[in-house]
Parts: structure tokens; C-alpha cells; sequence
């Protein structure tokens, strides 16, 4: 029977690129892709831990999985990621039918404990260090024209709703020299365009000195450099932190032609008190100063962010603050999330939870002005001419995805060939994507 495994990936960036390893490692053992679960010898979840539905996801596409693994018991389940981080034997304890359970920091060993569970049971193993960068290890991407580049994972802040440094650990920035011979090499390789990726990446750096030199890398400098390498058309970062967010990385931003003018600027709160209980290093006057500043140097930028309702003591007067961000700063986008407690976190002990019903009435209010705020800003692009880098097929009819350097989705008619860059005049406009039509003489260039 043919060896085949079926990778499901939830949560963030970070995870979509360890999902590319674990393909790498399983199709580097001599194992191929497979979309149909019921044909999968090897299936494995990798999994999130940021909200509580997370935890139900798994759990409900793991009791799905059940009647398959029973009438197969050599067929695989793996169980990776933060909530195998987070959850560790208590995975095994709900459903004993996981062969493996492995963590964040474990990647490097998938392949010899799913040879061990073979012969010797359940497998887990949930270290507290990474030993390997996952980025060293080999990946199977879904495009052969855009690549994550992991640069530091782990985080050292401390807010008081994260799990990330709970699951991820310290920062550890990789070398510069790495990154950059990544970099060269996705290059070299016909990819076009990279994502940089860290759970605070304008730290990057902080943790490592520069060899034979007691300075230390900084990312405005990595970002310079990997904008400067030959055939990277397109640099994108993702996320920081706005405390972190420095100078001398708006003017790496505004000088460097490669990196996009977007940027990914997270508010979580309008509320003094709110950021201050979140233990979030800044206030909503320094975020809206420094916002300015961004749009000043890099003036087409667009700017989506991160807003949490509902955190624990938040009154409506704090809300009102939020609301009141949020129209201020104009987003092009946001993502927007009702407060999850998490186990492992300080504001999970917070006595004062805000009700469900309350926190869903003003999660209501917030959605409905960024919908209005995201119209306009993308109301505002129609009639302009972009360059916008093809994604492949569209979700609506016959039509091409792409997008832009600003991170915009736009629908065009008809196929065009994925990874190509093409010029499009923008026609139409919701929320949430644009429409558009070729140019009148576009020049597509083919990587």
C-alpha cells in the first residue's frame, strides 16, 4: 500500500511553516501527499493553543478520525504544535488512539518516533528547548513562488493573555548568515517572494552578537539585507511588536524597494487600563504617535492589527476607547477576537471575566465599524493601476486570484499562470478583497 500522510494545520503563520517541515521530513522519507483522510497512513494535526477552540477543534476532528484509526490500528495519528506543547499527556489520556504527540520544540524527531510508536506504543515527547531550527530541516511548500523564513521563534514578553512564551519558549534569533543563505537559496530556486517570520520579530536579534564583534544584528539591518538579495521581488514581516517598532526600521521600511507596504501593527486594546493590565508595553497615544510616523515615511501603507474584546475588568468606558482607536487609526483590516482564557496564563486567574453575552454585544459593535472602515480603504484603491503577484485559482467562478504589495486580495477574470506578476486596474471593492481587470498591455513576468 502506497505511504502517503495528510498534514491539517491550525493557527498562525508560524505554524504554517512548520507544517512545511513536517511535510519536508515525511516526503523526504519517501511518503506523498494526500487530501483524503480515509487514505492517509500518516495523519497529523498540527495544532494551535491561542483560544479555547482550539482545544474543541482538535478534539472533534480527533473523534472523527477514531472509527478510522480502529479499523486501521497501523495507520498514524501525530498530534504537533503548541497545544501538544501546552496539553502534552493529556492528549493521549482523551484520546488514546494518538500515536504520537509531539511539541513545539520536537520537529527534528517526528520520523524516529513514529518509527518507535510502531513497535513500542505511544510516543511523546515535549522538550522545553529546540536543539535544530525547523528551519534547517527540509520543506514541502504549497508554492513554488513564496516561502516563510522563521528568524526568531519564542517570545520574551509577558502579557498577561498570551501562551505564546508558555509554548514557543525564549526568543532565539538564527544567525544572520543563516537567514540569509535561506534566503539566497529559496532565491536561487525560483521563489519570489518571503515572509519573515516571529512571534516578535522587530526583537530579532537581542539574543545573538554579530561573530568576532560584541554588536548585535538589528532587523532594520536584516531587513535591509534580505530586501538587497538578487531575485527576492517582495519582503514581508510578520508580526512585531509596536513597543519594538524603532526608527530605524520605518527607514529600512521606506528605503528598501523591496519590503511591502504593509505592515502588521497589533492594538489589542484602546484602553490604558486595559494595556496596562495586559501588561502591553505601550499606551493608546504612543500607538497612534507611532502610527503616524510609519504612514508618514511609508505613505501607501496599509495597516491591519490585532483587537481583543472582552478582556477580563474591561467596562464599557474602556470599550468605548477601543471604538475610538479603532476609528482613529483607520485600519485596511483586523482581526478581531473575543477574550479565551488559557490555562497557563496570569489573566486567566483574573476574578473579573467579563460575561459572554456582554463581550459578544460589543465584539458586535467593533465588527461592524472596522467593516465600515475596511470598505472605505478599499473603496478608496478603485480606478488605481498596481502590480499584483499571482496566487492561483480564485474562490469566485472562473477567476485568478492575486495581491498586492499591500496585502490586498483582487480577483481577476479569466487564468493566469501562479507566481507571475502582472499589472491590474482595480474595478470594484468590498471589505475584504478587490476586483479588478488586467491592464491594457500587461507584462506578465514568469518566475
Amino acid at each position: 500500500m502506497e505511504r502517503t500522510y495528510l498534514i491539517r494545520t491550525f493557527g498562525c503563520q508560524m505554524n504554517e511553516h512548520d507544517s512545511e517541515r513536517i511535510a519536508g521530513m515525511l516526503t523526504a522519507d519517501g511518503m506523498t501527499p494526500t487530501d483524503d483522510v480515509a487514505d492517509a497512513r500518516v495523519v497529523v494535526f498540527n495544532t494551535c493553543a491561542i483560544r479555547e477552540n482550539a482545544d474543541n477543534r482538535l478534539y472533534g476532528n480527533l473523534g472523527h478520525l477514531k472509527p478510522l484509526k480502529e479499523a486501521d490500528p497501523s495507520r498514524r495519528v501525530v498530534v504537533a504544535g503548541c497545544l501538544a506543547q501546552k496539553d502534552r499527556g493529556e492528549i493521549q489520556r482523551r484520546a488514546p488512539w494518538v500515536d504520537v504527540v509531539i511539541g513545539t520544540h520536537a520537529l527534528p524527531h517526528l520520523l524516529e518516533l513514529l518509527t518507535a510508536s510502531e513497535t513500542d506504543g505511544q510516543q511523546m515527547d515535549v522538550r522545553e528547548y529546540t536543539e535544530i531550527f525547523p528551519s534547517a530541516l527540509p520543506a514541502a511548500r504549497h508554492d513554488d513562488f513564496r516561502a516563510w523564513v522563521s528568524i526568531a521563534p519564542g517570545c520574551d514578553n509577558a502579557c498577561t493573555f498570551c501562551i505564546v512564551p508558555l509554548v514557543r519558549g525564549p526568543q532565539r534569533s538564527r544567525s544572520i548568515g543563516d537567514i540569509l543563505a535561506e534566503v539566497q537559496g529559496l532565491a536561487d530556486r525560483g521563489v519570489v517572494e518571503v515572509t519573515l517570520l516571529g512571534q516578535n520579530v522587530n526583537t530579532y536579534g537581542r539574543d545573538v552578537s554579530v561573530p568576532g564583534s560584541s554588536s548585535r544584528p538589528l532587523f532594520a539591518e536584516l531587513l535591509r539585507q534580505v530586501g538587497g538579495v538578487d531575485g527576492i521581488r517582495r519582503v514581508r514581516f510578520t508580526s512585531p511588536h509596536p513597543h519594538d517598532f524603532t526608527p530605524d526600521v520605518i527607514e529600512a521600511m521606506a528605503e528598501t524597494p523591496t519590503v511591502c507596504e504593509h505592515i502588521h501593527f497589533p492594538l489589542q486594546s484602546g484602553s490604558d487600563r486595559v494595556l496596562k493590565a495586559m501588561r502591553r508595553s505601550y499606551r493608546r497615544d504612543r500607538y497612534l504617535g507611532w502610527l503616524d510616523a510609519i504612514r508618514t515615511a511609508v505613505p501607501d501603507v496599509a495597516v491591519s492589527t490585532d483587537v481583543i474584546v472582552g478582556f477580563p475588568g474591561e467596562s464599557e468606558t474602556d470599550f468605548a476607547q477601543t471604538l475610538d482607536v479603532v476609528g482613529r487609526a483607520r485600519f485596511d483590516s483586523a482581526y478581531t477576537f473575543q477574550y479565551s482564557p488559557r490555562p497557563g496564563t496570569r489573566a486567566a486567574t483574573f476574578d473579573d471575566q467579563v460575561p459572554k453575552e456582554v463581550v459578544q454585544e460589543r465584539f458586535d459593535r467593533l465588527v461592524e465599524l472596522q467593516q465600515g472602515i475596511s470598505l472605505e480603504r478599499s473603496l478608496a484603491q478603485v480606478g488605481g493601476m498596481f502590480e499584483v503577484l499571482v496566487e492561483g485559482v480564485g474562490k469566485r467562478g472562473p477567476s485568478t486570484q492575486a495581491r498586492t504589495r499591500t496585502n490586498r486580495i483582487v480577483h481577476l477574470p479569466g487564468a493566469l499562470d501562479p507566481g507571475t506578476f502582472v499589472h491590474a486596474r482595480i474595478t470594484g471593492a468590498s471589505a475584504h478583497h478587490l476586483a479588478g481587470e488586467l491592464a491594457a498591455s500587461p507584462e506578465a513576468v514568469a518566475v
